[in-house]
């Protein structure tokens, strides 16, 4: 048996939440984003972080703000103290909002998933 499929039967069920608004989503990795934009001060490191483009990365942001119709993250341009980016108090309160509603699921669901089999690798 190759170490990668023993590795995988020792990984814990892991649930993931998405949450449709009436204008988009708000999923794991935008919320990733944002914490990395908070973290780094910059979209462009968060995006390298995540490894995807700075394009990629803006037109997520933007679609986040499509949903709520206010601003998210609060960039500046650069000038003698250099350009940065952090998140407004609507995109900190998606950031916790999100993360209490993971964990909240994770609580409930991963009980619910004890009852299940555990899942065998096939060849």
């Amino acid at each position: 048996m190759s170490n990668s499929r023993s590795q995988d039967r020792n990984v814990a069920p892991r649930i993931t939440i998405r949450i449709d608004l009436r204008n988009g989503q708000i999923g794991p990795g935008k919320v990733r984003l944002l914490e990395l934009v908070e973290q780094t001060g910059s979209i462009r490191q968060a995006a390298a972080a995540m490894k995807m483009s700075y394009r990629r990365a803006w037109l997520l942001l933007q679609s986040l703000e499509a949903c709520f119709g206010v601003p998210i993250v609060e960039a500046t341009t650069g000038g003698k103290q250099g350009g940065g980016a952090r998140l407004s108090k609507l995109g900190q309160g998606v950031v916790t909002a999100y993360r209490t509603a993971e964990r909240g699921a994770n609580r409930t669901g991963l009980k619910a998933l004890k009852s299940l089999p555990r899942a065998r690798n096939r060849k």
